[in-house]
């Protein structure tokens, strides 16, 4: 039998419609205190949350889904977000125009253990 793979789990019908009133909550909140949405790539280049060993944490040691693309080129899935929507706001400028802009992503986290 084929099963979920370590680390993940299947939201289901009666529990996808819970989840869905909680995010809309989450973003009607966020918009009352100007936060906007930012959504980033499920996976990122491998060194957007792998840096130096010793500056590394266990969670990106030991826990990400890493693997090569078609390319030979070493990407991630996405195990927390604060890399990416970094990542995204420096790659894409966002302070030029807003330099304190307050972010707010909603999505999926892939880590071998759950955290």
């Amino acid at each position: 039998m084929i099963t979920k793979p370590k680390g993940t789990y299947d939201i289901l019908p009666e529990d996808a419609v819970k989840w869905e009133k909680l995010e809309n909550l989450i973003k009607k909140v966020c918009a009352l205190y100007n936060y906007q949405e930012i959504r980033t790539p499920i996976f990122e280049s491998y060194e957007v949350f792998h840096r130096d060993q010793k500056d590394s944490s266990d969670m990106v040691n030991k826990e990400t889904y890493d693997f090569l693309d078609r390319s030979d080129r070493k990407m991630t899935l996405r195990p927390e977000g604060t890399a990416g929507v970094m990542r995204a706001y420096i790659e894409n400028k966002l302070y030029v125009d807003n330099p304190t802009c307050k972010l707010f992503y909603v999505g999926p986290m892939f880590r071998y253990e759950r955290p």
